[in-house]
């Protein structure tokens, strides 16, 4: 018996989501995502040209349409994927602080909506961990809650770095299965969950070591600040990286030097947001990690919408005097190399920031596929059963 997996994918942004469950053996039957230019990248990775993109506001859209759009029926097994915009819901976001419960909850309550109008057999959901946090407390409980009514729901702060990512980016992740699915996997055994870990920070119980920026990205050809790799051979792309000012050039030496941080900046190489003092006298250090140089024998830091900036985070090359460049930052995302994105490092960054981690998604998505595997095997013998007894009558 040939088995269909199949997914569709809200809020697919560049294809993070599509990507990593189409290396869980899925096929992507429909996307929803409003940026054109996420859409354009979406399109240009090969096993998602066909993928009928709905570029339009989620607001404006009707579960029924989604179905439509991807030859879906309401009683047939599927993935409905969905992350949405994780902004409102990180204390990294001054805008929140202005911001009405309703306002931050919108695109959340959106995807919520659409679950309601197609109750899909299986749910999965990725956000930032902060949307556990108080602030985001009552938010999340009128979501879960209401989830509940038709779901067994899994949830928990999950770290890419334990499922093959080499990258520590903590995750909140979602598994759900409707009530009456999950009772039938029940009845064969089969117990629904988020995925486990395969590696550990060191290698201990019997788990995988956690990959290291160096395993990621040091067999990539050394370039310089500004500069472009160009293969002939057409296999390694968008190995480009920002500029650097002859300050920061200065900067990046001296931190190299002196430990690998912005704590080990000459006084004269320290910016003047870096020498304010607060209210009890002590200097005002802001976010430690900003012209920072990653360890290359560690996981990176997380990779954001500013990965390609020298001065938004540890994002200096552990071993050249430049930010790491699209490509690296692909990699530590988990993209696979034939992943092409467009030569603009604005949109890139905020392409790769913005995705789920790949192999943390295919964690994820092999989960489903067992338990839809299990479910339709489970139903086929049922269904020879029964022809089996109609045949001997």
């Amino acid at each position: 018996m040939r088995i269909k997996y199949e997914a569709i994918d809200i809020f697919s942004g560049c294809g993070g989501v599509s990507c990593g469950l189409s290396l869980a053996g899925f096929k992507i039957k429909s996307a929803v995502e409003i940026e054109k230019h996420a859409v354009d990248t979406y399109l240009n990775y090969e096993p998602l040209k066909k993928v009928h993109v709905l570029n339009e506001d989620i607001c404006n859209l009707s579960g029924d349409k989604i179905l439509k759009t991807a030859k879906i029926n309401k009683d047939d097994i599927y993935v409905f994927a969905g992350c949405p915009p994780c902004q409102n819901f990180s204390r990294q976001n001054p805008l929140n602080k202005n911001k009405t419960d309703e306002e931050r909850k919108k695109l959340l309550f959106e995807f919520l909506r659409l679950i309601e109008e197609v109750l899909p057999p299986f749910i999965l959901m990725e956000n930032v961990p902060g949307i556990k946090a108080d602030f985001n407390k009552a938010i999340l409980n009128e979501f879960l809650q209401r989830l509940n009514k038709n779901y067994c729901v899994k949830e928990n702060i999950l770290n890419a770095a334990d499922y093959g990512v080499p990258q520590v980016r903590k995750r909140f992740v979602l598994h759900a299965v409707r009530h009456d699915i999950e009772k039938e996997l029940k009845m064969i055994g089969f117990s629904f969950d988020l995925p486990k870990a395969t590696y550990d920070k060191n290698g201990s119980n019997g788990l995988k070591k956690w990959k290291t920026v160096r395993e990621a990205i040091g067999d990539l050809p050394i370039i310089e600040a500004g500069e472009e790799y160009v293969d002939d051979n057409g296999r390694i792309h968008n190995h480009k990286c920002a500029r650097l000012s002859e300050i920061n050039l200065e900067r990046i030496n001296a931190i190299r030097a002196n430990g690998g941080s912005r704590n080990g900046l000459p006084k004269s190489l320290i910016l003047d947001c870096h020498k304010k003092k607060d209210k009890d006298g002590k200097v005002f250090s802001g976010h430690g990690d900003v012209y920072g140089i990653m360890n290359p024998d560690k996981p990176s830091p997380t990779i954001t919408g500013g990965c390609l900036c020298y001065s938004k985070g540890r994002y200096g090359h552990y071993s050249q005097n430049r930010a790491i460049s699209i490509r690296e930052a692909a990699r530590l995302q988990t993209f696979p190399d034939d992943f092409v994105f467009s030569n603009s490092l604005t949109d890139s960054a905020l392409q790769i920031g913005n995705a789920v981690p790949i192999d943390l998604v295919k964690a994820s998505g092999e989960v489903f596929r067992e338990a839809i595997k299990c479910l339709k095997t489970s139903r086929a013998r049922k269904q020879r059963e029964r022809k089996r007894q109609q045949n001997r009558k």
